[in-house]
Order: structure tokens, then sequence, then C-alpha cells
């Protein structure tokens, strides 16, 4: 037996280690029909708007009454609106305005989250379709077959003798009974339900509230929500008149936060 100094003798031993190491890890990922697991692609949008300046001046003194008969300096001051709090401008990014006129009050409030999967075998667009579903589940949007909420309000009125409202902000009494939305007669208030709405982002859907506190005037949020790609878009629109006997009209805030949020959806498209 030939004999090997000490050195050679340990300079071999760590190069057959290290030829062994490296050939068990090329066997193993030769071997046939192991899984190779590749990450998901990332969303479309890796940033977001800044808020408070994604809405023109123009579109809010549309939807922000009385804010244009207000001195500059004032006019300046609903117009800049009020930056919703986040701990991350990548992610999630809002912005309030609030407008006071004779008549009422009207608050706008536009709201864009980023959605991250943090899974690699998830997409974010897949993450956010979970998101979003689970929005839309949670407004309980009526069925074709279901009245809206206020209908329902109507027919127990209805049966107590009493006035009520329909959902376009139209008194209606006992002699006067509301029209049934389920019953396909196309009328107003077929149109203005809660409702999935189409060609609005890859998906949308539109909720509609009218709620009273005590004695104060009744106020109406329209809210639009949609989706495109990985970002989810809120818009709600509140208006509250100053008269407790008035009621908010529906379609008139239905299409303006529509139309606001069809603005929105091509800004993100651009």
């Amino acid at each position: 037996m030939a004999y090997v100094p000490g050195v050679a003798l340990l300079a071999a031993l760590v190069v057959g280690c290290s030829s062994g190491s490296d050939g068990d890890a090329g066997d193993a990922d030769s071997k046939p029909g192991s899984p190779t697991v590749s990450a998901a692609p990332p969303g479309k949008y890796r940033t977001l708007p800044e808020a408070c300046r994604a809405v023109p001046p123009g579109t809010l003194r549309d939807l922000l009454p009385g804010t244009a008969e207000l001195p500059q300096d004032q006019q300046e001051k609903v117009l800049q609106g009020a930056p919703s709090v986040t701990y991350d401008t990548d992610r999630k990014v809002g912005c309030t305005w609030k407008s006071q006129a004779p008549d009422g009050s009207r608050n706008l409030v536009i709201d864009f989250e980023r959605v991250v999967s943090y899974d690699p075998a998830v997409s974010d667009d897949d993450r956010a379709r979970d998101v979003y579903a689970q929005r839309e589940n949670a407004a309980d949007l009526p069925t074709a077959a279901a009245p809206h909420e206020d209908e329902k309000k109507d027919k127990e009125g209805e049966k107590k003798g009493k006035a009520s409202v329909t959902p376009s902000g139209t008194p209606t009494t006992p002699s006067a009974p509301a029209t049934d939305a389920s019953s396909g007669s196309g009328s107003d208030t077929d149109d203005l339900r809660p409702r999935v709405l189409d060609h609005l982002g890859d998906t949308a859907f539109l909720d509609d509230l009218l709620t009273q506190a005590g004695s104060t005037a009744q106020h109406r949020t329209v809210s639009v929500v949609f989706r495109t790609s990985n970002v989810i878009v809120t818009v709600q629109y509140t208006e509250q008149p100053s008269l407790v006997t008035e009621v908010p009209d529906s379609r008139e805030l239905q299409e303006k936060a529509q139309a606001l949020a069809r603005k929105l959806a091509e800004g993100l498209s651009e």
C-alpha cells in the first residue's frame, strides 16, 4: 500500500466529497417525473395613482354642489381632498372630499387597493379575484327574483298603512305602491337596484343604501366597486339633504358614481 502524506490525503478527501455532493444534486435534479414549481406571474400594476389627484377639478365641482360658488381659497381646500391614512402607498391609497350647500351635503370617497399574492403558486390577479369576490358577496346583491331592500320596506310600509320610499327617492303611499322589481316590468326600479355592472374593468358591482338615523335627514350612499387586473377600486358617493322630508335620488347618484368609476378605470389603463 503506497504512503500518502497527510496533506495530500486531506485534499483528496475534500475533492472526493465535493464531487460526490455535486453528483448527488445533479442526480436529484435529473430524476424523471420530479415536479417543477414556477412562480405565478405578477399583477399588471406595480404602483397606484395619487388618489387625491385622480379626479379632475371639473368633475369634482360637478360631484360636490356648492363648491364652485365658494371663495377661491375655500374652493381649493375642498378640491384638494383629504388623503386616507395608509402605511403602504404602494398597496393602498384613498381620498375623501366633502361639500356643504344650502340644500344638503355631498361626500365622495375613492379607494385604490393593489392586491399582492404572497403564495408563489397563486398570481396577484387570482388573489385579487378572491378579494373582489368576497366584497361582492358581502354586498349581498339581490338576485333577479329578489326585490331591492327599499322595496321590502315599501311592502312593510303598505302593510302598516304608512308612506314609503322607492329606490329612486320618490315617495309612495299605500294607494300608489312601489313597482315590484321582480315583475320584469322594465320600470326605473329595475335599473336602480344594486347589481353587477357590465363593461367596467374586469368585473364590477353597484350597491345603493338608504339610511336614516333618528330625526336626521335620510342619506343615501352609492358604492361602485370594480377590479382591473390586481387593483380593486371603490367609489362611494353620499348625499344627505338638509330637509328631513327629502330623499336623495338614486338615479343621479348612481349615474355620477358610475361615470367617475369609468374615468378611474380609463386612467388605470393608460
